[in-house]
């Protein structure tokens, strides 16, 4: 479980093919200051298992599934990616439930920047637009943010806004329009929807 709030851009180091999957090695100092062997860190959203400690590099092994799902596909060497450690009972819960399980894709299609925070449009895929509600919550590559508008019609898509500190801390700041990100809609609406579905609300 995470929180949604990115505590270091850390980068890839280096991507090992295997047979059906890819290993990460990951260096991030800050996150890896007291991490041990089985430990869940979040990589641009993605819940990972630490495999591997080498000083600040830690591995982690991506599965099909995971490099389907979500964007950790396109990862090279010396890419920068949003790296949080898995929330503790101490923790301050500054974000949003987030499980690291990402449901989808989505690509920036552009930016609009102004004097103080800057206005980013995704597209997203129409099986994941339901899950979207404005002022609700999502997740884009591991950043807890906040949806603005919602943007329907035959290429949904959706906007946030980010403040300094998100664009500065985080990847998004230096994101590219064209890129692809991963996506994790809040979970609450997607047990709702299942309780629905099961006739499980009455009114």
């Amino acid at each position: 479980m995470f929180t949604g709030l990115v505590e270091e851009v850390g980068e890839i180091v280096a991507v090992e093919p295997q047979a059906d999957a890819v290993r990460l090695l990951v260096r991030g100092p800050r996150v890896t200051a007291d991490a041990r062997h089985g430990d869940s860190i979040a990589v641009d959203g993605v819940c990972l298992t630490v495999t591997t400690l080498d000083g600040d590099v830690f591995g982690a092994d991506v599965v099909a599934e995971s490099l389907k799902r979500s964007s950790l596909g396109d990862l090279v060497a010396g890419t920068p990616v949003n790296l949080e450690r898995a929330m503790t009972p101490q923790t301050r819960f500054g974000g949003h439930i987030v499980q690291g399980h990402v449901d989808g894709t989505g690509t920036l299609l552009d930016r609009t920047p102004s004097e103080h925070w800057e206005v980013l449009r995704f597209g997203v895929p129409e099986t994941l637009t339901r899950y979207l509600v404005e002022k609700g919550s999502i997740t884009i590559n591991g950043t807890s943010l906040t949806v603005v508008d919602v943007i329907d019609g035959s290429e949904p898509s959706f906007t946030v806004s980010l403040i300094p500190t998100t664009l500065a801390e985080t990847t998004l700041g230096a994101l590219p329009t064209g890129a692809r990100v991963n996506l994790e809609v809040d979970v609450l609406a997607k047990y709702v929807e299942r309780l629905l579905a099961k006739g499980a609300i009455h009114g």
